[in-house]
């Protein structure tokens, strides 16, 4: 655990350091928020003030605190791991006492920490300031949407570490990351709420996919969409795709190091 929390210390300065990328993306987050949100409130206004279930001040949570996570949760472009592989500097990873699952992990959890004080709190800031925003009705709403946050950013990190994971194989993942990339911006629900589609298309997603885990279900818990119940499948749902993703890291890097030995790294 020592180990672990230094590492996650370690991501947290890393990324404190890019000061100047941190405040172009926190603004362009802010940007894009203010076209989102007025996009998704036109649309609620042709249907009358509510669409999909969601009210116009949940709405506007929902795009807001989606501009917020979405640096939070990272669901695009980490390819950290796939340069240290197609370099070889890989090799002093699986050197080290700690797995390397559990050390990225800790890693860019730091990270995520250090985007949550940051690139979330700014976006959220100015949607409070210049929109009606949802406040939750109940205190155990606020709690429960830091557990999903921090689950959606394991189940992120898992996704993501498969991907970067296929340059054992392939060297150049740029075209996985491409497909990556456009999946998790429209299946995970940040264009638009996956409750504007068909409800088997919901089905097939919320069960089939981890998209909605790691990044939809923190906000419907915020804005406590449906009942305590369907809330509380939602964190139970991004718990099973956690535990998941990270037994798939594991069975998969036990795998590429001995593609590893057989190349001859």
């Amino acid at each position: 655990m020592g180990t672990a929390w230094a590492l996650a210390g370690a991501g947290f300065r890393r990324y404190s350091t890019y000061r100047q990328a941190t405040v172009a993306g926190a603004f362009t987050n802010t940007v894009f928020g203010f076209l989102r949100c007025y996009v998704i409130l036109a649309v609620a206004a042709t249907a009358g003030g509510m669409a999909a279930g969601y009210r116009g001040s949940q709405l506007v949570t929902y795009v807001w605190i989606g501009q917020g996570l979405l640096a939070v949760v990272q669901i695009w472009g980490w390819t950290d791991l796939a340069d240290r592989i197609r370099t070889g500097d890989v090799q002093s990873d699986l050197l080290r006492p700690l797995h390397p699952v559990a050390s990225y992990l800790a890693t860019d959890l730091g990270r995520a920490g250090h985007a949550a004080l940051t690139r979330f709190v700014v976006p959220t800031a100015v949607g409070a300031l210049c929109f009606d925003m949802y406040a939750p009705h109940t205190l155990l709403s606020y709690p429960a949407f830091l557990a999903s946050t921090l689950v959606a950013v394991v189940v992120s990190f898992g996704v993501r570490y498969l991907v970067n994971l296929t340059a054992f194989w392939l060297l150049d993942i740029r075209g996985v990351i491409t497909l990556w990339q456009l999946g998790a911006g429209v299946l995970s629900g940040l264009y638009f709420p996956l409750a504007f589609l068909p409800g088997w298309a919901q089905g097939v997603l919320w069960l089939g996919t981890p998209f909605p885990a790691a990044f939809q279900a923190p906000i419907d818990i915020l804005v406590e969409r449906g009942s305590v119940g369907h809330r509380s499948l939602l964190l139970f749902d991004q718990l099973c795709w956690a535990a998941l993703l990270i037994g798939a890291c594991m069975l998969v890097q036990r795998r590429a190091e001995r593609k590893l030995v057989v190349q001859g790294g």
